[in-house]
């Protein structure tokens, strides 16, 4: 199913990240579409600054976030970084954050992703049954998912390891 941008359900002036958040679509230097699970979103703020905010939110900042993530993967450049680690919230760039086309997308919401029809684009098919084609190569595309592992696969080993440590303590 794809979303139309007619199919806003409503307009707001801030948005925090959550767990039904599929992706962060740049309409302008001052406006995103926020893709959810069941809705579609107007916020009148920019993809990186919502970011942004809702990596404040979580207690962290998205410099913080990225440092963190070159310091377990080594990528230093469209970095993914872990929203919130908990419930393990981890967005990517499909672009430079410092440009206004950067769209950030939910590695944990992707289900599927393939070439569009006319070469350029990629389309992303989210468990929830939504699709998005994005102006991204698929390569691209790929690169980035194969990051987002890498730094989920990261996140969930150190998760059994400090696990681990408190049961050994016992």
């Amino acid at each position: 199913m794809n979303y139309l941008m007619n199919d806003i359900d409503d307009i707001l002036e801030e948005y925090e990240i959550n767990e039904d958040t599929l992706a962060l679509l740049p309409n302008s230097k001052f406006e995103t579409t926020v893709l959810e699970k069941t809705r579609v979103l107007k916020v009148r703020d920019d993809a990186t600054s919502i970011m942004k905010n809702s990596c404040e939110y979580f207690g962290s900042s998205l410099s913080g976030r990225q440092r963190g993530t070159t310091a377990l993967i080594g990528v230093t450049h469209k970095v993914p970084v872990i929203v919130e680690e908990s419930r393990e919230l981890i967005f990517f760039p499909t672009n430079s954050p410092r440009l206004g086309i950067c769209s950030w997308l939910s590695f944990n919401n992707i289900k599927n992703y393939r070439k569009d029809e006319n070469g350029y684009g990629t389309i992303i098919e989210f468990k929830s049954g939504k699709e998005v084609n994005i102006p991204l190569s698929y390569g691209s595309l790929d690169n980035q998912i194969l990051r987002s592992a890498k730094l989920n696969l990261m996140l969930k080993d150190r998760k059994i390891n400090q696990k681990n440590d408190i049961l050994s303590k016992f």
